[in-house]
Protein backbone atom coordinates (compact mmCIF):
# COMPACT_ATOMS: atom_id res chain seq x y z
CA UNK A 1 0.00 0.00 0.00
CA UNK A 2 1.55 3.84 -0.42
CA UNK A 3 1.39 6.57 0.97
CA UNK A 4 -1.26 7.80 -1.57
CA UNK A 5 -3.95 5.01 -1.17
CA UNK A 6 -3.77 5.26 2.63
CA UNK A 7 -5.91 7.55 4.72
CA UNK A 8 -5.85 7.94 8.59
CA UNK A 9 -8.48 9.77 10.34
CA UNK A 10 -8.32 10.94 13.14
CA UNK A 11 -10.13 10.54 16.37
CA UNK A 12 -12.92 13.43 15.90
CA UNK A 13 -13.22 12.33 12.15
CA UNK A 14 -13.85 9.12 13.44
CA UNK A 15 -16.48 9.82 15.45
CA UNK A 16 -18.11 11.94 12.99
CA UNK A 17 -18.38 10.02 10.45
CA UNK A 18 -20.02 7.29 12.90
CA UNK A 19 -22.57 10.05 13.38
CA UNK A 20 -23.50 10.82 9.98
CA UNK A 21 -26.22 9.20 8.55
CA UNK A 22 -26.12 6.70 6.76
CA UNK A 23 -28.76 5.70 4.24
CA UNK A 24 -29.90 2.67 1.32
CA UNK A 25 -33.00 1.93 -0.84
CA UNK A 26 -33.31 -0.86 -3.57
CA UNK A 27 -35.88 -1.10 -5.96
CA UNK A 28 -37.23 -3.82 -8.30
CA UNK A 29 -37.49 -1.52 -10.85
CA UNK A 30 -34.25 0.65 -11.72
CA UNK A 31 -36.17 3.84 -12.96
CA UNK A 32 -38.26 3.89 -9.66
CA UNK A 33 -36.43 7.48 -8.72
CA UNK A 34 -34.98 6.30 -5.49
CA UNK A 35 -33.82 9.24 -2.31
CA UNK A 36 -30.52 9.97 -3.39
CA UNK A 37 -27.80 11.19 -0.60
CA UNK A 38 -26.31 13.28 -3.41
CA UNK A 39 -29.55 15.25 -3.37
CA UNK A 40 -30.21 15.56 0.82
CA UNK A 41 -30.98 19.18 2.48
CA UNK A 42 -28.68 20.21 4.38
CA UNK A 43 -30.40 19.56 7.40
CA UNK A 44 -29.55 15.29 6.84
CA UNK A 45 -25.91 15.83 6.26
CA UNK A 46 -25.91 16.65 10.09
CA UNK A 47 -24.51 14.54 12.46
CA UNK A 48 -27.45 12.41 13.91
CA UNK A 49 -26.46 12.80 17.93
CA UNK A 50 -27.14 16.55 17.65
CA UNK A 51 -31.20 15.94 16.81
CA UNK A 52 -33.55 14.69 18.73
CA UNK A 53 -35.33 11.74 18.05
CA UNK A 54 -38.27 13.72 16.79
CA UNK A 55 -35.84 16.52 14.92
CA UNK A 56 -34.49 13.33 12.78
CA UNK A 57 -37.64 11.48 12.73
CA UNK A 58 -38.97 15.10 11.01
CA UNK A 59 -36.30 15.89 9.07
CA UNK A 60 -36.30 12.40 6.88
CA UNK A 61 -40.05 12.23 6.71
CA UNK A 62 -39.69 15.39 4.79
CA UNK A 63 -37.50 13.80 2.21
CA UNK A 64 -39.25 10.77 1.95
CA UNK A 65 -42.73 12.82 1.20
CA UNK A 66 -40.67 15.14 -1.20
CA UNK A 67 -39.40 12.20 -3.18
CA UNK A 68 -42.67 10.34 -3.13
CA UNK A 69 -44.45 13.86 -4.81
CA UNK A 70 -41.97 13.53 -7.54
CA UNK A 71 -43.36 10.32 -8.59
CA UNK A 72 -47.05 11.95 -9.05
CA UNK A 73 -49.25 13.14 -11.69
CA UNK A 74 -50.49 16.58 -12.26
CA UNK A 75 -54.01 15.24 -10.67
CA UNK A 76 -52.63 13.51 -7.17
CA UNK A 77 -51.19 15.00 -3.97
CA UNK A 78 -49.30 13.11 -1.59
CA UNK A 79 -51.78 11.26 0.82
CA UNK A 80 -50.81 9.24 4.71
CA UNK A 81 -53.08 6.00 5.19
CA UNK A 82 -53.74 6.14 9.01
CA UNK A 83 -53.60 2.92 10.71
CA UNK A 84 -56.44 1.63 13.63
CA UNK A 85 -60.05 2.86 14.06
CA UNK A 86 -61.77 4.18 10.73
CA UNK A 87 -59.01 7.05 10.72
CA UNK A 88 -58.67 6.56 6.45
CA UNK A 89 -56.44 8.73 4.45
CA UNK A 90 -55.62 12.31 5.18
CA UNK A 91 -53.78 14.88 2.78
CA UNK A 92 -50.55 16.01 4.18
CA UNK A 93 -51.25 19.73 4.74
CA UNK A 94 -48.34 20.09 7.38
CA UNK A 95 -45.80 18.56 9.51
CA UNK A 96 -44.08 19.23 12.41
CA UNK A 97 -42.52 17.94 15.57
CA UNK A 98 -42.08 18.59 19.32
CA UNK A 99 -38.68 17.24 21.26
CA UNK A 100 -37.90 15.19 22.15
CA UNK A 101 -40.24 12.81 21.09
CA UNK A 102 -42.83 13.88 19.27
CA UNK A 103 -43.94 13.92 15.71
CA UNK A 104 -47.24 15.12 14.14
CA UNK A 105 -49.16 15.75 10.72
CA UNK A 106 -51.68 18.18 9.70
CA UNK A 107 -54.19 17.61 6.60
CA UNK A 108 -57.72 17.00 5.71
CA UNK A 109 -59.42 13.57 5.76
CA UNK A 110 -61.81 11.96 2.99
CA UNK A 111 -64.82 13.91 3.83
CA UNK A 112 -62.90 17.18 3.76
CA UNK A 113 -62.85 17.48 7.87
CA UNK A 114 -59.20 18.75 9.17
CA UNK A 115 -57.18 16.08 10.73
CA UNK A 116 -54.15 16.01 12.79
CA UNK A 117 -52.12 12.77 14.08
CA UNK A 118 -49.39 12.96 16.80
CA UNK A 119 -47.31 10.28 17.09
CA UNK A 120 -44.39 9.23 18.88
CA UNK A 121 -41.52 8.62 17.28
CA UNK A 122 -41.16 5.10 18.38
CA UNK A 123 -44.82 4.19 17.03
CA UNK A 124 -43.67 5.81 13.74
CA UNK A 125 -45.30 3.93 10.94
CA UNK A 126 -46.06 6.14 7.58
CA UNK A 127 -48.03 5.11 4.61
CA UNK A 128 -47.75 7.30 1.36
CA UNK A 129 -50.69 7.49 -0.97
CA UNK A 130 -51.11 9.08 -4.20
CA UNK A 131 -54.74 10.77 -3.40
CA UNK A 132 -56.60 12.73 -6.16
CA UNK A 133 -56.27 16.69 -5.37
CA UNK A 134 -59.22 18.70 -4.74
CA UNK A 135 -61.45 19.55 -7.89
CA UNK A 136 -61.49 22.87 -7.87
CA UNK A 137 -57.80 23.27 -7.52
CA UNK A 138 -55.73 23.39 -10.59
CA UNK A 139 -52.70 22.22 -9.85
CA UNK A 140 -51.72 19.66 -6.76
CA UNK A 141 -50.16 21.14 -3.79
CA UNK A 142 -46.56 19.88 -2.81
CA UNK A 143 -45.88 19.74 0.72
CA UNK A 144 -43.15 18.19 0.51
CA UNK A 145 -40.98 20.61 -1.48
CA UNK A 146 -41.82 23.11 1.09
CA UNK A 147 -41.09 21.33 3.96
CA UNK A 148 -37.46 20.24 2.43
CA UNK A 149 -37.09 24.34 1.92
CA UNK A 150 -36.63 24.45 5.85
CA UNK A 151 -34.25 21.89 6.13
CA UNK A 152 -31.77 23.85 3.31
CA UNK A 153 -31.48 27.14 5.72
CA UNK A 154 -28.47 27.58 7.21
CA UNK A 155 -29.75 28.58 10.98
CA UNK A 156 -31.36 25.58 12.83
CA UNK A 157 -34.70 24.32 12.06
CA UNK A 158 -35.75 23.40 15.01
CA UNK A 159 -36.43 27.36 15.93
Amino acid sequence: MTKDQMTIDTSAEHWENDALPKMREIHTDPDVPGVSADDLPKALGEPVKQKSPAQWAYERIIMYIQNFEKQLDNDHEVGMGLAGGNAGVIRIEGLGYYDPDIVTYYGVNEAGAKTQLIQHVSQLNVTLIASPKHIDQPEPKRIGFRLAEGLERDENVTN
